[in-house]
């Protein structure tokens, strides 16, 4: 499969949360970002919990361009259009690389 460029990658991953970022009321909404090392790709989903009810995760997009630069790019796009909160997974021990913060700044119980 080719690789995306940016502007697709981004495109894609923004209309997808406009469709399921409805503002309900007490209902809470977050991105997350997976690291997949074993298929080298970066997946992003849209959690969605309305109070007192299971989460919700829906698959947003994955990127096949894997490269860390790339997907900071991409966070970077998203957080300046829509603001919502990040949680990153399988991203242990890794840095951004125009910040070096770190990724991920909490162990998930599954890694």
């Amino acid at each position: 499969m080719a690789v995306m460029h940016m502007n697709d990658d981004l495109r894609l991953i923004l209309e997808r949360i406009r469709q399921y970022f409805t503002r309900r009321y007490q209902t809470r909404y977050w991105l997350q970002v997976v690291n997949d090392q074993y298929d080298k790709t970066y997946n992003f989903f849209i959690n969605i919990q309305p109070k007192g009810q299971r989460v919700r995760s829906i698959p947003l997009h994955t990127i096949e361009q894997y490269d860390l630069s790339y997907l900071e790019k991409i966070i970077n796009e998203i957080q300046k259009n829509i603001h919502l909160s990040f949680m990153y997974d399988g991203f242990t021990g890794q840095k951004w690389p125009t910040t070096q913060e770190l990724i991920q700044k909490r162990k998930h119980y599954d890694e």
